[in-house]
């Protein structure tokens, strides 16, 4: 398992879910007109922005005899598989009628698909393979309120992958051998402790990590060769203050699994690619940028070298280590005019997935005839889009009050720049939107959000705040303790560049996000309540005492880094620290009108955040929107969910903006939406619900879901 895997295994974070691939399928994309049409529709229809993609997460099998993708069959999204050779061919796999799958992958046996699905949003995740010959799916972690993780696989091993189950304890996963034919499982590694474990091809346990009291990292191996098991003593091989946890950590083995792939910012500011040899300690540097992290990598599917690497700053750029590969990077990236992504090779690298990243059109998918340099498209994402002129995104860096860059992404509406330039004709609203994480960040490429806000009459702009990844160690710690403080001081900054530049209208600045970018919006409406017109706050926290006070079990072991970066709330001192930068005591404050969205399933940020934050503006008598839905989790994952929410949003923001409206229409049915507290707030909303949808979810309906 990978550093990053880790990560993101170890601790979500307060970032909203991508359910599909930031590289593959975004939950709306389109591409350039190609219609014949003199005369183009006013408005986008959310419909198309933020339906679930046409076809989307193209796959080739191991084997190179099957082609799969996501699709919808009646509205949620499934597995689809074709012969290689005939895509019409296709059908589906999977019989999923209530969630949308959001990525699959081939197992090596070159005939099964496996995938994860949780319940209602509440992330206990549950892994299951599907025989595409039968349709038969079975699901190979048949147990109740679990985490469970695909830890590796292997072609060395194709009828069987390694899980993580925290069945035992919560807080920890166990490591188990799977037969995906049978269902059998073997344990092959109890937890007693460990954040993590790393294995290899042959699935042995190579290393532990853990996070260190001080908030460090900490990768052991075991002092007797091959000793993992209940018992086994390790040793620290790399250690890390605090400075590196981000940054530094294992991202693989070659093939003979004497060679470890390193990430590391120790005695360095960006997280550089290494090789350790393990069998004599030699480190080698791989790849480098002084400006941005180790990102993607492409590796070969049996050899295990590690062919390029990407890092991206503004853009995702590929640094080619094995010359071999150039010639078909070089073809790859003359068939589209974007961002190259290979999605998945045939064992025996004859065939390539591919993926084409625009920022005005739909991810495109081809396969690449590696022997003949020849790429065949496969489909767009979605192919709904082509009447209507989408916009370019720009890439502006901006300097912080305190010197720092901040990397950013700004959409203008079609024909408002003329010349290009990324300034308006003239001063436009503006929404802010703000990224989740905060150890996450904003890339370039096709973004539906920008799309509608900007066809609706808005300037958007996506900020990397300090704490973003990806840009160093020393731009990730720039926010230690800093939320509510320097991380906000940024987009403050930015607004203020956004109005001198004469890009907004300094009167008409939304700000808008989802998790830790619907902290940020709590906090633009509570610290700075003259900046903001108006707030959108989608799952995000109002108090940093009950978010820290309320964790998922599986975060237990990141917690130390969460003092660290957030603050320590085990103490009196440490919690009144953190009230001080929450929201939720500065209510009084709020000057502006607010609409909150709200998952009643959420294990990270849990409805208490919702609930507490609005009951305080009730009692003070402060207009809200308040919208719950009671089968959602983190984030809005179902279709017809994020349709409703997205109809609030454009009527609140067009009150508050004076941008353009699409009527709510149908967008409300098939949704399980609740806006029991001011719905009479946003145009339309009262009038489009019944009187139960007014009220909140019974308690049953959520045990329902």
């Amino acid at each position: 398992m990978s550093f990053r895997s880790m990560l993101l295994v170890i601790v979500a974070g307060l970032a909203m879910p991508h359910f599909l691939s930031s590289a593959e399928g975004q939950t709306s994309t389109a591409e350039q007109p190609t219609s014949n049409s003199t005369e183009e529709p006013t408005l986008i229809p959310r419909s198309i922005l933020f339906g679930n993609p046409q076809r989307a997460n193209a796959r080739v099998s191991p084997n190179g005899k099957w082609l799969s993708f996501l699709a919808p069959v009646d509205g949620i999204l499934n597995v689809w598989v074709a012969p290689i050779d005939d895509l019409e061919k296709a059908k589906p796999v999977t019989k999923d009628k209530v969630r949308d799958i959001r990525g699959h992958y081939w197992a090596y046996t070159g005939d099964h698909i496996i995938y994860t699905q949780d319940k209602a949003g509440d992330e206990n995740w549950h892994i299951y393979v599907t025989d595409v010959a039968t349709g038969e799916t079975k699901d190979l972690t048949p147990l109740d309120n679990i985490h469970a993780q695909v830890q590796d696989v292997s072609q060395k091993f194709p009828n069987e992958i390694l899980v993580g189950l925290n069945d035992r304890i919560p807080q920890l996963h166990d490591i188990y051998r799977v037969d995906i034919l049978t269902g059998d499982r073997e344990l092959i590694q109890q937890n007693e402790g460990m954040a993590a474990y790393v294995t290899d091809d042959d699935f042995d346990v190579r290393f532990a990590f853990n996070y260190t009291p001080e908030g460090g990292t900490v990768l052991m191996k075991p002092k007797q060769a091959g000793e993992t098991g209940e018992g086994a003593e390790w040793e620290n091989f790399i250690e890390t203050g605090p400075e590196d946890a981000m940054n530094t950590g294992p991202a693989g083995f070659d093939k003979s699994g004497n060679v470890l792939y390193l990430q590391d910012s120790r005695k360095r500011d960006t997280g550089a690619l290494f090789a350790i040899n393990l069998e004599t300690g030699d480190k080698k540097l791989v790849a480098e940028d002084p400006r941005a992290d180790v990102g993607s990598m492409i590796v070969h599917p049996t050899e295990k070298t590690i062919q390029a690497v990407s890092f991206n700053y503004t853009r995702d750029e590929w640094k080619i280590l094995d010359e071999s590969i150039r010639a078909d990077l070089e073809y790859l990236e003359s068939v589209e005019d974007g961002e190259v992504l290979i999605t998945s090779r045939t064992l025996d690298d004859k065939l390539w997935t591919v993926a084409f990243l625009l920022d005005d059109g739909p991810i495109k998918f081809y396969l690449y005839d590696r022997p003949n340099k020849k790429a065949s498209f496969l489909f767009s994402s979605r192919d709904d889009l082509d009447q209507y002129k989408l916009a370019k995104m720009h890439t502006p860096v901006i300097k912080s009050r305190d010197g720092l860059n901040l990397v950013s992404y700004l959409t203008l509406p079609v024909g408002s720049d003329p010349d290009g330039d990324g300034v308006p004709d003239k001063p436009l609203p503006l929404v802010l939107d703000v990224h989740g994480g905060p150890w996450a960040r904003d890339e370039w490429g096709f973004n539906s959000t920008h799309q509608w806000l900007a066809d609706r009459g808005y300037a958007v702009l996506s900020v990397n705040y300090r704490g973003s990844t990806g840009f160093g160690k020393n731009f990730t710690n720039a926010a230690n303790g800093e939320w509510s403080r320097k991380m906000h001081d940024d987009l403050i900054d930015s607004v203020n560049w956004a109005v001198d530049e004469g890009i907004a209208q300094r009167d008409k600045i939304a700000i808008m996000g989802g998790s830790y970018g619907g902290y940020a919006t709590l906090v633009g409406l509570t610290y700075t309540p003259d900046v903001f017109a108006c707030g959108v706050d989608i799952v995000g926290p109002s108090s940093l005492v009950t978010l820290l006070q309320n964790i998922p079990p599986y975060w237990v072991p990141f917690m130390p880094v969460m003092k660290v970066r957030v603050g320590d709330v085990e103490t009196e001192e440490g919690q009144a620290e953190l009230l001080e930068r929450s929201p939720l005591t500065r209510v009084d404050k709020i000057a502006r009108p607010l609409l909150i969205g709200q998952g009643a399933n959420d294990p990270r940020v849990t409805q208490l955040e919702a609930d507490q934050i609005v009951g305080a503006m009730k009692i003070k008598h402060i207009p809200v929107t308040y919208v719950l839905y009671p089968d959602e989790g983190h984030g809005f994952a179902g279709e017809q969910n994020r349709m409703s929410f997205n109809a609030v949003t454009e009527a609140f923001l067009a009150e508050h903006l004076g941008g353009e409206v699409e009527p709510v229409g149908d967008d409300f049915e098939g949704s399980s939406i609740h806006v029991p507290v001011g719905a009479d707030e946003v145009t339309g909303v009262a009038e489009a619900l019944s009187k139960d949808r007014l009220e909140m979810p019974p308690k049953e309906e959520k045990a329902a879901e």
